[in-house]
């Protein structure tokens, strides 16, 4: 039998090869703690005791069982015929943050499955990663503050079971901070990295929530059929291996997860994948509001689906308004000035226009001379040249506009990530094979970013494509001939500007 005595004698006979993935690990780090059993002061410290105890534990359970141990009948995971909706599931089942569950495998019997890792874990996670780092003042202040504000907040309170632990990390911070003048390199103690290791080894996001996360993450990007297949993969591993059985607290929602991602997959006509919004809440209210891709130690986000942001929100108690408090009510714009202002209004954030024209009547000139004046006024700017790519012919519209700017940016394709910017352009539609339902997935996943959506003509002078696009956008823009623009929208009704004329640069507003 291994013992403390006899760790380092008792498993050289071990085959590595054979051990479970979390035991080999677990093995290892006893080597590390131990300096390969030559020092076994870290035992004396109750948490590392706890972690060294447990694996010995399971490595004498698995010298008894190694020859002994029935083959595991694998069944390879299959979504049902019939799945029922997420947020029913979400709505019954009202757990606390953290939920301690059983775990199905021997290797993992002592391993705490949560919901959520507890914050002070991930501040000491945070902590540890800048051992051997290089950091600045202000580095330490970010981490300081950051902590300060989750003790602020309530999510770290006095009676945590890690609040030695949190007030450690804060004193250690706070002193260094003061005393420091340059930039240096942290040194953390042996013992505190151990002890800290140790507590986080405790815990372990319950794997369906992990997977969960990942299948949030997807949520209106552009192109990530590989993404959703590696994600399938690894749901029916998960399935395979126990990790999550039909006993899971979120199966219905697993399986709800894999008919869409397999739907997303098949359907070629569908480039970005769109969870639909009952589906999402549903999904929302089990990471607890957040649709991150990744819990952090900063406050989880929150994303508004309102196109409109009002300043000032009168009391709705059951979605019906007084008149008359609707009439007070302040709704925030962009603040457009001069010709655009003429053509389009004053739209609010997130708004989304459809240009279209016939071939060299001016309509990438018009859109290219909108980017510029976005990015000179109003925010960050994607332009997706894919008709004509990065080529010699953008290059010329943009001097002939003079619209370059630092925060105008060109590409060939959709990038995935489109939180970078504020405004996107998709020049064009029907070159980018974008379908409706694609541009609506984009939206709803990037609320507060506007699009703007160049289309191809039809030798009639239509725009190619179905009259959804229309419907679903706030200003139509169309060329009817060489040089102007009329639109027709919510924002403003009739509006024309001339594209080709020499102009001046609009001032921003006072």
């Amino acid at each position: 039998m291994i013992s403390k005595n006899n760790y380092i004698q008792q498993t050289q006979a071990i085959n590595n090869s054979e051990l479970p993935d979390n035991l080999f690990k677990a093995h290892q780090w006893v080597l590390k703690a131990t300096e390969n059993g030559t020092n076994w002061n870290a035992y004396e410290n109750p948490n590392i005791k706890k972690v060294i105890d447990t694996t010995i534990d399971k490595l004498n359970a698995f010298l008894i069982e190694q020859n002994n141990r029935p083959e595991k009948t694998v069944s390879t995971y299959k979504a049902p015929k019939h799945e029922t909706s997420p947020q029913a599931k979400a709505k019954k089942e009202h757990q606390p943050k953290i939920v301690h569950v059983q775990t199905h495998t021997e290797d993992e019997q002592d391993i705490e499955l949560v919901e959520r890792i507890p914050e002070e874990i991930r501040f000491m996670r945070r902590y540890l990663a800048m051992n051997g780092k290089r950091k600045t003042k202000e580095d330490l202040l970010r981490f300081i503050n950051a902590l300060h504000r989750a003790i602020i907040e309530k999510r770290i309170r006095k009676t945590s079971p890690y609040a030695k632990q949190m007030e450690y990390i804060q004193d250690k911070l706070i002193k260094r901070y003061n005393d420091m003048k340059s930039a240096f390199t942290v040194q953390i103690d042996q013992k505190i990295i151990l002890e800290f290791k140790a507590l986080i080894a405790q815990q372990k996001i319950m794997p369906s929530v992990a997977l969960i996360k990942r299948y949030i993450s997807l949520n209106g990007k552009y192109g990530v059929k590989e993404n959703a297949k590696r994600l399938m993969e690894a749901m029916t591993r998960a399935f395979d291996k126990g990790h999550i059985t039909k006993k899971d607290k979120y199966i219905k929602v697993f399986d709800q997860m894999h008919s869409n991602l397999s739907q997303y997959v098949k359907n070629k006509s569908h480039s970005v994948l769109n969870i639909e919004e009952p589906e999402l809440n549903g999904l929302n209210g089990v990471l607890e509001g957040c649709a991150c891709p990744a819990m952090n130690s900063e406050p989880s986000c929150t994303q508004s689906n309102s196109i409109y942001q009002a300043q000032q929100k009168p009391n709705v108690s059951s979605g019906v308004m007084n008149s008359m408090d609707f009439k007070r009510m302040q709704f925030r714009t962009l603040g457009f000035v001069g010709k655009y202002r003429k053509l389009i209004g004053d739209p609010a954030k997130g708004f989304s226009a459809m240009v279209f024209g016939k071939p060299k009547m001016g309509k990438s000139f018009l859109c290219m001379d909108f980017a510029g004046y976005l990015a000179r006024n109003h925010g960050k700017v994607l332009y997706v040249a894919r008709e004509e790519g990065l080529d010699m012919t953008l290059q010329n519209k943009l001097n002939a506009k003079e619209v370059a700017h630092p925060n105008l940016y060109v590409s060939e394709s959709i990038p995935p990530d489109l939180s970078l910017y504020d405004f996107i352009f998709f020049d064009s539609i029907n070159s980018l094979k974008l379908s409706a339902s694609d541009l609506e997935a984009l939206r709803n996943a990037n609320p507060e970013k506007s699009f703007v959506y160049v289309f191809q003509t039809t030798k009639e002078g239509n725009f190619r494509g179905g009259n959804e696009f229309q419907h679903n956008v706030d200003s139509v823009i169309e060329i009817p001939e060489k040089g102007l623009a009329i639109q027709n929208g919510r924002y403003n009704q009739g509006g024309e500007m001339r594209i080709f004329e020499e102009q001046e640069y609009l001032r921003e507003a006072a």
